[in-house]
């Protein structure tokens, strides 16, 4: 007797087929279960309220989801009853899904994945998976509508269709939300019907009976979605905070409406406990350490690339230049990061900006030169800060330097009014008068004869010219540019034939010695006074023929006796007559041919000074005859008035 009672109550209890089952509890059933899913007092726990865990629970046994003949998709439904019990009553993490898959083992993930996808398979169309999600949480990513909400799943997590969870009244049609995790049990119905494709889920209280209208209905074609055998099953997965999952029963068929819940035999669940203590623990302690260590590994990173960024080459043989070197860091707080708003200047040298020193608020021009070899450094950086030691007031001094990765750096001190060319060819600038330009011829010169004869070495500056001439607050004319331009000419043979300068500054037997001299750098210094007294540069390019060079233009004009119609008409009428002529006859004789004919610099400054006349001169012995002289030794004109260069530098000589 005892046993027909058993196995009568195992028959009401569990109703199974090849086509549907119903389970009114889950006592004595066979589910494939995995993860942290358990049956337990008749209940199905999907999840049992431990931290970042996930559960899964599938019919054992597959279904036949197409007709064997025609291989036409069926139609399918499902009822079941679930209960969401989380430590808080109004809040949760992350939610559980009902769904028909080709496997009973999903690799599903934890999280927002609900244990039914992943990462790397989300979104991909042989998943071959249907799903309704009931999610408690809102995922951006995703595109959820809320953390309250049903869904319908499609091989991914971005919902086809979602609703906030509730359901429709059958009176008025009025909508009522239901909290999915307030712990109360509710009642779940899944439909599909292949024949006009409508997929619907209804949901309500365990209290009420089936709503008419469905809180989800939409058209979708599964047909190939859908395979001929798929398992039907439950997901889930929770976070930090406490949740369990409960299916309290099931019931699914194949072609049919699922068998109605027996809901008086449903299992009951255990008693609700909400825990009182604080969600600042549980929720935002572990958000705020995230959000702590994430801050560490922030600033962590931001000083390793700071470092980086402000990285700096430094060499034992460098520490003796202690007081000439700069640090990356404040030439970069200096020029503001080096923007173009504080750019000075660009050119092949490189480009120069304008500073502030961060320490002693000074004023400074730094310029950047890129370099790629490493010859020479060690001399370079001594010459380097050997020019730092030059001490001139009409010299830009060099304050020191720094060396980074490819570049290397160079501090000068800041001219307010920038380099002397802008004012002699810019005609939207002021023109300078006379007394300023002859204030400036004798700065330069008195900076050269510095350079020559005047310092512990002979400096040969290489590239004299009106662009590296420079203009402080009073506009006085102070010598800048040491040709330091070129990183990797240095430690070379001074008497290269690498030649270097700037066009139409070149004197003619650098063309064949290649060797810069004292000589050379007055063959430019000549050439600047004809541009300081003329206002035009060495080759004035014209339209229409030869383009004209100023030296032959100021020799034929005083063979003329007309040497003064060559004066620069923007210096106005107020100028001194025997000052103008000085400077335009001993720029010629700077200029002249022969090397050895050409002054030193102690003679230039007595010229300009006055101390000594400047000899009785012929443009003759200037002409044309001498150069044709020179061609016959094997100079060539078209090349001596022509030679382009690289780039400009300079050397240091021992001795005098």
């Amino acid at each position: 007797m005892l046993m027909r009672t058993v196995l009568w109550l195992l028959l009401i209890l569990v109703v199974t087929s090849e086509d549907e089952f119903t389970f009114d509890g889950f006592n004595n059933t066979n589910l494939s279960l995995d993860g942290i899913a358990s049956i337990s007092d008749g209940l199905l726990r999907l999840t049992n309220a431990t931290r970042q865990t996930k559960g899964q629970a599938f019919y054992p046994i597959p279904f036949q989801f197409r007709e064997k003949s025609s291989g036409r998709t069926l139609s399918f439904s499902t009822s079941f009853v679930f209960a969401i019990v989380s430590e808080f009553s109004d809040i949760s993490t992350f939610g559980f899904t009902f769904c028909i898959a080709p496997t009973e083992r999903l690799s599903g993930d934890l999280g927002q994945y609900l244990g039914l996808l992943n990462l790397k398979n989300d979104g991909n169309s042989s998943n071959h998976i249907v799903a309704v999600e009931f999610d408690t949480t809102q995922n951006p990513e995703f595109s959820d509508i809320d953390d309250n909400h049903v869904g319908i799943d499609v091989n991914e997590m971005r919902s086809l269709n979602s609703h906030t969870a509730g359901y429709f009244s059958n009176g008025d049609g009025k909508f009522n939300n239901l909290s999915i995790i307030s712990g109360d049990p509710m009642q779940v119905w899944v439909e599909y019907d292949s024949g006009n494709m409508r997929f619907n889920i209804t949901l309500a209280p365990l209290s009420l009976s089936k709503p008419n209208l469905p809180l989800l209905s939409s058209t979708i074609n599964l047909s190939k979605i859908i395979l001929d055998t798929m398992y039907v099953g439950f997901t889930a997965s929770e976070g930090n905070i406490l949740t369990t999952y409960y299916i309290l029963g099931w019931s699914f068929k194949i072609n049919g409406e699922a068998q109605p819940l027996n809901l008086a035999r449903l299992p009951s669940l255990p008693r609700k406990t909400y825990k009182a203590k604080s969600k600042t623990m549980v929720i935002w302690l572990p958000i705020s350490m995230s959000i702590l260590v994430l801050a560490t590994i922030l600033v962590i990173t931001h000083l390793v690339m700071r470092k980086k960024k402000f990285a700096e080459i430094l060499e034992d043989w460098e520490q003796e230049y202690g007081p000439q070197r700069f640090t990356y860091k404040d030439l970069y707080r200096a020029t503001n990061g080096f923007k173009d708003e504080g750019l000075l200047g660009a050119g092949g040298f490189g480009r120069v900006y304008r500073g502030v020193l961060p320490t002693s608020k000074a004023e400074v021009a730094v310029k950047r030169i890129s370099h790629e070899s490493r010859q020479g450094v060690r001399q370079f950086i001594a010459e380097i800060v050997s020019l730092g030691q030059l001490r001139h007031r009409n010299l830009v001094r060099l304050q020191g330097y720094c060396r980074r990765k490819g570049e290397l750096l160079l501090v000068y001190d800041f001219m307010p009014n920038g380099s002397l060319d802008k004012f002699l060819f810019n005609q939207a600038a002021f023109g300078l008068g006379w007394s300023q330009r002859f204030q400036i011829i004798k700065g330069v010169a008195s900076g050269l004869l510095y350079l020559h004869e005047d310092w512990e070495k002979v400096v040969i500056h290489r590239d004299i010219k009106a662009s590296n001439v420079l203009l402080d607050s009073e506009f006085n004319g102070r010598l800048g540019d040491f040709g330091l331009a070129r990183l990797y000419d240095h430690g070379t043979n001074p008497q290269t034939t690498h030649i270097v300068g700037t066009i139409g500054y070149l004197a003619p037997e650098l063309t064949k010695t290649g060797k810069a001299t004292k000589n050379t750098d007055v063959f430019a210094f000549g050439t600047f006074l004809l541009e300081i007294a003329c206002g035009k540069r060495p080759i004035e390019p014209q339209r229409q023929g030869d383009d004209i060079l100023l030296v032959d233009w100021v020799l034929e004009k005083w063979q003329k006796g007309a040497i003064l119609e060559t004066s620069d008409p923007r210096m106005g009428s107020e100028y001194v007559v025997e000052e103008v002529e000085l400077v335009l006859k001993l720029g010629l004789l700077c200029c002249h041919p022969l090397a050895g004919a050409r002054p030193s610099m102690m003679q230039v400054m007595q010229f300009l000074d006055g101390d000594v006349p400047l000899p009785e001169l012929s443009p003759a012995n200037l002409s044309a005859e001498v150069w044709a002289s020179l061609q016959d030794e094997g100079f060539d004109n078209y090349v001596m008035l022509y030679f382009s260069s690289e780039g400009t530098m300079s050397f240091i000589s021992e001795g005098r």
